[in-house]
């Protein structure tokens, strides 16, 4: 069976300092290689989860062990090509993203092939995110896994629990880094090798146990006073210049407006530092970004044709779902976990912040399937995106109207709910209501905008005729 990639995702990773709240964040656009992929919310209980595991895009299979957690997930809504569980928070509220296909280079490939069996995006979530209860044991099992199995892609993912966030890279067919990012940090991963500057004398680092070896083994530094992973495993490629690193050139220059770069710069920095505080509705925005106020924007007057095509977007059509895994600090474990949760193309959708402490989720998020349903919010956003693409600039107002008062309604249940859940003796079920009540609120706003869209665009078709008599 032909591997299939999604490959095409933005990462974004938060520290708990950095944040307006003091809470961590760990989040990604999950795109896929076409603009269609179904997805679907669930909650994987102990009971669901298998204790074998057959992989479906290789021939790996492994027994997994008799205890695993409950947890959230967003796995593809049609069969035959894994599960691909992309993300999710555990009970123990330790958060998992998997994962951002990133690129490397012939010189370690040759040493170090991908293996063709081995592990990929398909199956790291499944057989991780339930057994963990830390970021720090996430990156010692995902390690262990990649050096035992092997992998046949690169990949970045990260987990994060309440103290802590660390992002992992995979490195050719058995290694690995990871590292942990500084409490009062930001990071944006596009489809790239990330991680730069790398002290493996550090407690806040993690590798495959022969990874400083090999680099000096085969002389693979081009660094005579650093040790650069990026330069060391990844590419620096054209096509780096126009699908990647204008990603992370636009999301510094939202979060660092001050700091003047180039988007075409093979060393935009990895570890950066916002003056302000990062909030949820901040990571959205960036993640469903086009280069506004550039001469980039497709939708945008400042550009030529070719200038809006240079460059590939943050939200594309290909976005398949969006997820901002929010560990709190400041509200009790009980209630700490929230899955930020938006499907479709990140222009046109808002996101929903589920509780993940649940043992289920809203019908019209899980209940999505291969066939077109306007009342399951995968399809009904993507039409949305597909009728607001056909004139963006018509639609733009009530797009920011639907998204502000979406996140609104959907914030003050989350704060009446964080106020009075421990009334409840059933805390999973409340909980449950509540994300029920967050997810109708998210249809009706849906359908308001949709019918508000329809009364400005028909007039505006092609198709008529004026009568004036």
């Amino acid at each position: 069976m032909m591997k299939r990639i999604k490959g095409s995702c933005t990462t974004i990773l938060v520290g708990k300092a950095a944040t307006t709240d003091g809470s961590t964040i760990i989040s990604r656009n999950e795109d896929g290689a076409g603009p269609l992929n179904p997805q679907k919310f669930v909650v994987v209980n102990p009971d669901e989860q298998p204790r074998h595991y057959q992989a479906v895009l290789s021939k790996v299979a492994m027994d997994l062990p008799d205890d695993p957690m409950r947890y959230t997930a967003t796995p593809d809504a049609t069969d035959g090509h894994g599960i691909w569980a992309g993300a999710g928070i555990n009970s123990d509220n330790v958060a998992m993203t998997a994962t951002e296909t990133i690129t490397t280079n012939a010189r370690i490939l040759g040493i170090d092939p991908l293996v063709e069996d081995g592990l990929g995006e398909e199956d790291f979530t499944t057989i991780v995110l339930p057994y963990i209860h830390s970021a720090r044991e996430g990156v010692k099992r995902l390690g262990a896994l990649i050096e035992e199995y092997g992998t046949y892609e690169t990949n970045g993912m990260a987990f994060s629990d309440k103290d802590e966030v660390w992002y992992f890279e995979s490195i050719a067919g058995h290694h690995w880094a990871a590292i942990k990012i500084p409490d009062d940090a930001y990071v944006i991963a596009p489809n790239r090798f990330n991680i730069t500057h790398f002290d493996f004398n550090s407690n806040d680092t993690m590798f495959a146990a022969d990874l400083l070896d090999l680099i000096e083994k085969y002389h693979l530094s081009p660094d005579t006073d650093d040790v650069n992973l990026r330069h060391i495993f990844g590419s620096a490629t054209i096509k780096d210049t126009r699908y990647n690193n204008p990603r992370a050139w636009y999301g510094q220059k939202y979060f660092n407006p001050e700091i003047q770069q180039d988007p075409l710069d093979q060393d935009l920095p990895f570890i950066c530092h916002s003056s302000k505080k990062i909030s949820v509705e901040d990571v959205k925005w960036v993640l469903s970004s086009h280069y506004q106020n550039t001469k980039y924007d497709v939708y945008g007057t400042l550009g030529t044709p070719a200038e809006k095509k240079l460059f590939r977007p943050i939200g594309i059509n290909r976005n398949q779902e969006l997820h901002i895994l929010q560990i709190r600090n400041d509200v009790p474990a009980a209630i700490a976990g929230i899955h930020w949760l938006a499907f479709g193309p990140n222009t046109f959708n808002a996101v929903v912040p589920f509780y993940a402490n649940v043992v289920d989720v809203p019908e019209n998020y899980k209940n999505t399937t291969g066939e077109l349903n306007p009342n399951n919010i995968y399809w009904l956003t993507n039409i949305m995106a597909l009728l607001g693409d056909s004139n963006f600039a018509l639609y733009e107002d009530e797009e920011n109207i639907f998204e502000q008062k979406t996140v609104a309604d959907c914030r003050h249940l989350q704060l009446e709910a964080d106020q009075h859940f421990a009334d409840h003796d059933d805390v999973s079920a409340y909980l449950m209501d509540i994300n029920n009540q967050m997810a109708t609120l998210y249809q009706k706003n849906a359908n308001h905008l949709l019918g508000r869209m329809l009364a400005f665009g028909e007039p505006e078709m092609k198709l008529k005729f004026q009568l004036n008599d």
